[in-house]
């Protein structure tokens, strides 16, 4: 038996060719705007490294034994350099680089929104004068690390967690500094960070947690 097409009384049945044309046409035109909007065309899915341990550090300067161990074992806690070491954001640290600033960026603003986002560049934290915190006193260090304020009063960037570093206890916040400090420099100056509508001249990665509208 042949399959009735149903109409209402009264209606006009479009020939079965006019049908199928029309089908085609509108096929065809959903596949080109699916094809036309891809918004990770231009990424790649990578596996950043996130076990990375603290370099050792010199313990005959200023700072104690102690302090220098104790700083040590909380930037490895801490995973400070799974964004401050070089290709580590991309699965691929630089192991000579530890902790020396990062030449990918981290998007801060949604570069599936924007095609230019803000891009920050993590710093360099060992104690480079030209290019790291060698120049830093203790408490700017310290400050940074529990309120997000550089030693210029500019507040940083949300990629930085410093609300997550708030209650960190004064001794813990100095042990970081004084570790920091006592780590051999290594000079390696990061690309300038970005601002929205500006194109990136280094690379970047982006992290974000989505939910469904539905």
């Amino acid at each position: 038996m042949k399959p009735r097409l149903l109409s209402q009384p009264g209606a006009r049945v479009m020939p079965r060719a006019l049908v199928m044309s029309c089908m085609c046409a509108c096929t065809f035109t959903l596949g080109a705007c699916a094809a036309a909007y891809d918004p990770l065309e231009e990424y790649e899915q990578l596996t950043p490294a996130t076990q990375l341990a603290a370099p050792p550090a010199s313990t005959s300067g200023a700072y104690s034994g102690e302090q220098v161990a104790r700083g040590q074992y909380l930037v490895g806690l801490l995973g400070c350099g799974s964004c401050h070491t070089n290709g580590a954001l991309v699965g691929a640290p630089d192991m000579r680089q530890l902790l020396a600033g990062s030449d990918t960026g981290i998007a801060w603003t949604n570069p599936l929104a924007d095609r230019n986002p803000c891009v920050v560049y993590p710093a360099n934290i060992t104690p480079d004068l030209e290019t790291g915190i060698g120049s830093w006193a203790v408490n700017d260090i310290v400050a940074m690390i529990r309120s997000g304020v550089d030693r210029h009063a500019g507040q940083t960037l949300p990629i930085m967690p410093w609300p997550a570093y708030a209650q960190l206890h004064e001794e813990d916040a100095v042990a970081i500094a004084a570790y920091l400090l006592s780590l051999p420099p290594v000079r390696h100056r990061v690309p300038d960070n970005v601002q929205p509508g500006t194109r990136a001249a280094s690379p970047f990665v982006h992290f974000g947690v989505y939910q469904s509208r539905q």
